[in-house]
């Protein structure tokens, strides 16, 4: 038999629902200031210390930090340091935590030391494995306390997870108290291929009524012609990596009085779920797509939570390993960053959802020391030398600060519905050689690294919806009410689609909901279902359901040819427009030193239809500059930014 789709719907729903209601209405993050990742390396830490780099992140316009524990500089197993978790390492935390709240930044925690979860005592059977290695460690080396060898977490057991995490919230205790603190989970770094957890083959067996117990033996599950058999693996596991992980990790945040942010990119799940489920969904650039952070802002949107988070200008000109030059190797251009580059990949970010970024960040450093780094990131620095200090800082931080204010009023503006080719994914295999951008965790089209939405329909801002955001909605006076948004179409354009997905839209198409299906889709998984054509022919007898885009009758916000990308929030009546200057559309990893240099400027023409009229306006984009407009009844204003300068 296949899953029992009704009971997870079920489920689901209580999770969603409970976490909407707890946190939907908290402004998490008090300030738009950026926060950054603040690296403490493994060593000594003096509370003076803590003290001048926290004043010094204020002055220079931060609004908060999130502390990550790994290991010590140079890899040098010879540095004192405190004990994970200790009464003497939990002081420190408490006095970060106290100061910041002092100077009213705010100071979240990577909930654990570097990641995935992993800890040095993990007892035996929590660990993370594949098929093939059932009852080894998997191994993790490079935390707070290094040399020793850490165990990554099974991240299919929620029992195992809150028993790590009880030990978290030992640790953490003092530092929970005063503002809430998020705690976070960055993306999946925990082995994919063949994942596997003790009862997983009955659970499939149950779902699916077969046994693929011989297609892991055989080790044939990534076989080319496997993929349906590796799809019907795929649901499997998401459904645990939603059940057992990303749900109980936020269910322990607010249970202790803080609140769930992370990165679900590279999750073997159902990423738009799975980015509803958390408090805080946090996307990555430029390692992921600008366009990939439309799937967190949509589950932002759906499960009506205000803030999307990036964690932004990780190894923005390239990758180099942690062991190059014995522990001490910098990522390329690292001290001599150009603003005018950052500002292309933060200004596309927020073109495509996010209103909050995240540094990717500033080491620990002793008072009067600069020689703290952390080898993929941007070298945030007290050092006069350096490219990220001082005035040029703090004014890309004020920019930063303005979009995010505006891309926080108000809610996301959206018309369209786009169905999220998640089934497209599943059924994709590995990407080929020539898109892998980074070897490591890095293989699978699941991953859905470069989808976006159509282009077509640009000007309507679509966002993305899925099967159990649409087993919940209906459709009702000329609205799609899903979730915390209200569409005026649905558009569909992928190869398969479940056959509960397929019953849900002819649910909505009976109702009225005008459907732009441009081919019809099959069914994905091993055991197919009888009805699935027929319900396919009921799906096109309905007059409001058609392959051309013509059935989709809603008026764009925005028209023009060759549109910017940009983001709307729509606060009452007015409406808050981000247009990202038309080279953010060119960016990728790695981006090339100085190119945003080779912006001369661009002019688009476009048309805002808005309060019953169309008004033509023409958007003149400086070189490396973005535009910012307020659009109300009384017509289009277009707002002065932060001047950052000579970039």
């Amino acid at each position: 038999m296949k899953r029992s789709f009704f009971a997870l719907v079920a489920f689901m729903s209580l999770l969603l629902v409970s976490c909407s209601e707890q946190r939907q209405d908290m402004d998490l993050y008090a300030s738009h200031k950026p926060y950054t990742r603040w690296w403490w390396l493994s060593s000594e830490i003096d509370d003076n210390d803590i003290r001048e780099q926290l004043v010094w992140l204020r002055d220079h316009e931060f609004g908060g930090v999130e502390i990550a524990w790994i290991y010590p500089m140079g890899l040098d197993s010879t540095t004192a340091h405190p004990a994970f978790l200790s009464p003497r390492w939990a002081d420190h935390v408490r006095y970060a935590k106290r100061v910041a709240d002092s100077l009213g930044l705010g100071c979240d925690f990577t909930f654990g030391t570097l990641w995935p979860f992993s800890d040095v005592d993990l007892p035996d059977g929590d660990q993370a494995r594949t098929f093939f290695d059932s009852v080894g460690p998997a191994r993790r080396n490079y935390t707070w306390d290094y040399p020793r060898e850490a165990r990554i977490l099974n991240h299919l057991d929620r029992e195992a997870f809150f028993r790590y995490a009880a030990k978290m919230n030992r640790g953490l205790a003092e530092a929970y108290r005063g503002s809430p603190s998020g705690v976070f989970v960055d993306s999946w770094e925990v082995e994919t291929e063949y994942l596997w957890t003790k009862g997983f083959e009955k659970r499939f067996m149950q779902e699916h009524g077969y046994d693929i117990v011989p297609y892991m033996e055989g080790r044939t599950l990534l076989d080319e012609a496997n993929a349906e058999v590796f799809y019907d693996y795929m649901s499997t596991l998401s459904n645990y990596v939603l059940r057992e992980f990303y749900s109980p990790f936020a269910e322990n945040a607010r249970s202790v009085g803080a609140f769930s942010r992370a990165q679900c990119g590279g999750a073997p799940t159902d990423l738009l779920t799975a980015f509803s489920l958390v408090d805080v969904p946090e996307t990555e650039a430029l390692l992921y797509e600008p366009s990939f952070s439309k799937i967190a802002a949509s589950a932002a949107s759906l499960a009506g939570k205000k803030v999307v988070t990036a964690e932004t200008f990780t190894c923005a000109y390239g990758w180099t390993s942690l062991l190059y030059n014995n522990g001490r190797g910098h990522s390329p251009y690292q001290g001599r960053e150009q603003v005018a580059d950052l500002k292309l990949i933060c200004d596309a970010l927020f073109a495509n959802g996010t209103n909050q970024i995240i540094w990717h960040g500033m080491p620990f450093n002793r008072v009067g020391d600069t020689s703290n780094f952390f080898y993929t990131t941007c070298q945030i620095s007290t050092h006069p030398q350096h490219s990220l200090t001082g005035e040029p800082l703090r004014r890309f931080n004020q920019y930063m600060t303005q979009v995010s204010d505006y891309m926080s009023r108000g809610r996301n503006y959206s018309d369209l519905a786009v169905y999220i080719p998640l089934e497209d994914a599943w059924m994709g295999g590995a990407y080929p050689d020539s898109v892998r951008k980074v070897k490591a965790f890095f293989w699978g089209e699941y991953e859905m690294r470069f989808i976006n939405t159509p282009t077509d329909f640009k000007g309507l801002q679509p966002l993305w919806v899925n099967k159990h955001f649409l087993s919940q909605a209906s459709f009702s006076d000329g609205v799609l009410h899903c979730g915390a948004c209200n569409f005026k179409a649905l558009y569909i354009d992928v190869e398969y689609m479940e056959r509960e997905a397929l019953g849900e839209i002819l649910r909505l198409a009976q109702q009225g909901l005008p459907i732009c299906m441009l081919r019809d889709p099959k069914e994905p998984g091993k055991v197919k279902h009888n009805d699935y054509a027929e319900t396919l022919k009921l799906l096109h007898q309905c007059r409001n359901v058609g392959s051309r885009a013509s059935i989709i009758e809603a008026e764009p916000l925005i028209e023009g040819d060759s549109l910017p990308d940009f983001w709307c929030r729509q606060d009452a009546d007015t409406y808050y427009i981000f247009f990202a200057n038309p080279l953010t559309q060119t960016i990728s990893y790695p981006l090339e030193y100085r190119y945003a240099y080779s912006d001369t400027g661009a002019t688009r023409r476009i048309i805002v239809n808005h309060h019953g009229k169309s008004q033509p306006y023409t958007l003149q984009f400086e070189p490396q500059h973005s535009i910012l407009l307020k659009v109300d009844k009384l017509g289009i204003h277009p707002i002065d930014m932060i001047n950052i300068g000579n970039l």
